[in-house]
């Protein structure tokens, strides 16, 4: 037990008071002092001061009454890089759950973490909610004299020169970690302000009258004299400063920050309460920390890990607000739509806007090479077995889109993890497109891998096939020497065969190839399903062509070809199955591509399952109807972008349908 007397000291810590604030009006912090410091942290003589009394004054003290409900509410947050981006997720979900007012997000990113989280909230596009980003770089010059140690490096002394940076009309601000999770209404924080006297919870506009950055930057200086680095990031600073400027700190209860570090006394406040409001993994080892309670919070933080966001799309219902950049043209284009038509669903599905998050994963982007491919394909979660013998089969960068729930997310997360082929290749970019609606959006996830592609040429593939191992290094060569992005616009074509077992050896050669062909191991790709998608690549040639050669386009042609990255995107009407390929293909050709087939190339298909979508294609007559259907608009789109060049294509739409 602590001895009872007048403070005497701030440890290191500096989380005094058992509970303390959002870092002397900045940060979300507060709750108990480590093990180690609570001899060092303060203790009183008899009562304690009004407003400090108790671990857990939620327990005892009125709550301050709840803002308007379309009051908006600020929250700053410090983001940088892949993984502090999927963090900020979790913790908006946890906020969005239960927030019942608009919020305006004030996000300090590097760019990388602004591409990611830009993209998600613009594809997320959740009502009531504003984002504004701060570049980080521009902030750290101004903390970068701070020896500094602890994990999360320069940015975890940003805090400190938030009120310089965020508008000036900005009165007060709540400022919150990556790593806490909210199991209340964050409304009931912001509530607080209405207890405070000082600069707390980030009043910026008395944090400023009090000039705030005179006041920090010579206290830091003078600790610094006797202190090496700072261990605790921000939190050593604001230590310092509460020290001398007592006056500054509003202690909130300890239910605003149930902290899961190892040697925290966290179990003293939520043991009192059944009403916690924030749990903070504020340990390096985040959800593996040492804590006999750990899984119950973990449960709670891994509810919104694999929340399904689109569930977070929720209207404030009264609260006039601004909607998101394209919702009210997505509202009136699906409010026109016919709930009879008997391809509504097709129709709900083309204008379906989905949740996107780039580089799911940490990436290293390829260095800049003149003649580089990158290998872009989709996959939902049935198909990530494919991906650790596509990696030995392709040593080059790879962008690829995975259709997934916020759960699957998660089992993806740690498959790659687990896996020392996938965790090992750095150059493979893994973008997450959440799933909605019932079709599978085949082409929309082609252009989000397409789009994330950063090499001048990109490789159009799927991920059932395996390309041959020598065709990274053949494709660059070829690249190089045909140069298909200069003059005349080129698509080089990679013949695809297809093996129907699921084992066999795989070939290292074009003559190895060939002995499997003529020995019934592989065919042509669907040679007995659908030859008319690949026959004009013309496989009699190729058998004995020794340099590329050019072909025709021809109907339901549908090859796998590469191209120079700032090629047509694929057209995102065509959902499920059926055409999705061939429209490219036809976009290509309408724009004068030439298609050149490689003489060394190939790629072969693995047998697998038929999807879903595939199964119903096969089953369903008014299926096949709706892709007729899409089919002839698809047509009368390029009628109007090329005139009478489109009439050729004409042919296309009255032939047998395709399965493909």
């Amino acid at each position: 037990m602590l001895p009872r007397g007048r403070p005497r000291a701030l440890g290191a810590a500096g989380l005094l008071l058992l509970l303390l604030l959002l870092l002397t009006g900045f940060f979300l912090l507060g709750g108990y002092p480590e093990y180690g410091q609570l001899r060092e942290a303060a203790a009183y003589d008899g009562d304690p001061p009004a407003g400090h009394g108790g671990h857990n004054r939620s327990a005892c003290a009125p709550q301050p009454p709840l803002p308007p409900k379309c009051e908006l509410l600020h929250v700053a947050i410090v983001c940088a890089g892949y993984n502090s981006s999927r963090e900020v997720v979790t913790l908006v979900k946890s906020m969005l759950f239960y927030r019942k007012n608009p919020l305006h997000l004030h996000l300090v990113t590097d760019a990388m973490a602004r591409n990611i989280l830009g993209t998600l909230f613009r594809t997320w596009m959740v009502p009531a909610v504003v984002v504004s980003f701060y570049d980080a770089e521009e902030l750290k010059p101004q903390i970068s004299w701070i020896p500094n140690k602890h994990y999360s490096g320069l940015y975890g002394l940003m805090k400190l020169v938030l009120p310089g940076i965020l508008p000036s009309s900005l009165t007060q601000v709540i400022v919150l970690d990556t790593d806490v999770t909210f199991a209340s209404d964050i409304a009931e924080l912001w509530a607080l302000f209405a207890h405070f006297s000082g600069v707390i919870l980030l009043r910026l506009d008395r944090l400023r009258q009090a000039g705030w950055e005179q006041m920090w930057k010579p206290i830091a200086r003078r600790v610094l004299l006797t202190l090496p680095a700072t261990s605790l990031a921000d939190q050593d600073i604001f230590n310092a400063v509460i020290k001398e400027h007592p006056g500054l700190v509003q202690p909130l209860p300890c239910v605003w920050n149930v902290q899961l570090s190892d040697h925290t006394l966290a179990e003293r406040c939520y043991s009192e309460t059944a009403d916690f409001k924030v749990i903070h993994w504020n340990s390096p080892k985040k959800l593996r920390v040492k804590n006999k309670h750990a899984e119950f919070f973990r449960n709670l933080y891994l509810t919104f890990l694999g929340y399904d966001g689109k569930l977070l799309r929720r209207e404030l219902f009264g609260c006039p607000s601004q909607l998101p950049p394209g919702a009210e043209q997505l509202q009136g284009a699906l409010a026109h739509l016919d709930e009879e038509d008997p391809c509504f669903e097709f129709r709900q599905q083309q204008l379906t806007v989905h949740r996107v998050h780039i580089t799911f994963l940490p990436h290293e982007p390829p260095p800049p090479r003149p003649h580089d491919v990158t290998l872009v394909a989709q996959l939902s979660m049935d198909r990530l077995q494919m991906l650790e013998v596509l990696c030995r089969h392709w040593p080059g960068p790879m962008s690829l889109a995975l259709y997934l729930t916020d759960a699957e997310a998660q089992q993806f997360l740690h498959f790659v993890e687990a896996s020392p082929v996938l965790s090992a290749r750095q150059d493979v970019a893994y973008h997450v497109v959440y799933r909605e609606g019932p079709l599978y959006p085949v082409n929309q996830l082609r252009n989000v891998a397409l789009a994330q592609a950063l090499t001048p040429y990109v490789f159009l593939s799927d991920i059932d096939f395996l390309p041959a191992y020598s065709l990274y290094d053949y494709l660059r060569a070829s690249i190089e020497q045909l140069e298909p992005g200069s003059r005349q616009k080129a698509a080089l074509v990679v013949p695809a065969f297809e093996t129907l077992h699921y084992r066999f050896s795989f070939p290292s050669s074009k003559a190895e190839l060939l002995a499997l062909l003529d020995a019934g191991l592989l065919y042509t790709f669907r040679h007995h399903e659908w030859p008319r998608g690949h026959v004009p690549t013309d496989y009699a040639r190729w058998r004995e062509a020794r340099v590329p050669y050019r072909v025709q386009w021809a109907a339901d042609y549908e090859p796998y070809v590469v191209v120079p990255r700032d090629c047509p995107r694929y057209d995102p009407r065509f959902v499920g199955f059926g055409w999705n390929k061939v429209a490219h293909i036809v976009e290509l050709d309408a724009q004068e591509y030439e298609l050149l087939v490689l003489p060394e190339a190939f790629t072969i298909h693995l047998p697998h399952a038929p999807s879903l979508d595939l199964s119903r294609f096969r089953a369903s007559p008014a299926y096949r109807d709706c892709l007729q259907a899409l089919k002839e608009e698809f047509h009368q789109d390029l009628s109007r972008h090329y005139g009478a060049a489109a009439l050729k294509y004409l042919t296309a739409l009255q032939q047998p349908q395709s399965p493909a």
